[in-house]
């Protein structure tokens, strides 16, 4: 056999061995491709998992900082409203003292009423006139207060102002 022949025959056997090699090697890149999407995909997946997470941490933290941001808010709220409990309160147990002081200046009026009437009534019956007769220059009832109205004026409360200075203690 000579070089021709040899090729013309080689070369029968290489094409059909050349295209098996390039059928192997096409079908070698196809799976390459497709091996190299399937890594993009992943990649891909794995960077949009990566941003999804990064997005849901920043959602978390937000959060927490609007929650931070309220409960500051809240607390500020309750500092104001224990205070001006407090102030009321204050109030409160000033004015309940001075309505003590005022209850018990009240039961010494009205027992020096009581008192000053019962003395009135003693000196009336005593005397067996009226007090119009009591003093020198007419007194100090001058005729207003006569048997007749008597009876009316006895039973007329006192009315005093409530300026400051009738209750100083």
């Amino acid at each position: 056999m000579n070089k021709t022949e040899m090729g013309s025959s080689t070369s029968g056997n290489c094409s059909s061995i050349s295209t098996t090699g390039f059928q192997n090697s096409g079908s070698e890149e196809s799976d390459l491709r497709r091996q190299d999407l399937i890594d993009e995909r992943k990649r891909k997946r794995k960077q949009s998992n990566r941003e999804s997470a990064r997005r849901s941490r920043m959602r978390k933290q937000k959060h927490l900082d609007d929650l931070t941001a309220q409960v500051t808010h809240l607390r500020k709220e309750n500092a104001q409203i224990v205070a001006g409990i407090t102030v009321t309160t204050q109030h409160y147990v000033t004015i309940e003292a001075e309505n003590s002081i005022l209850r018990a200046q009240l039961l010494e009026l009205n027992h020096r009423l009581q008192s000053l009437n019962e003395i009135v009534d003693f000196v009336e019956a005593s005397s067996g006139f009226g007090m119009e007769t009591g003093g020198l220059d007419g007194g100090f009832y001058d005729g207003a207060m006569s048997s007749m109205n008597s009876g009316f004026y006895n039973n007329q409360p006192i009315m005093a102002s409530a300026s400051s200075d009738v209750f100083n203690c």
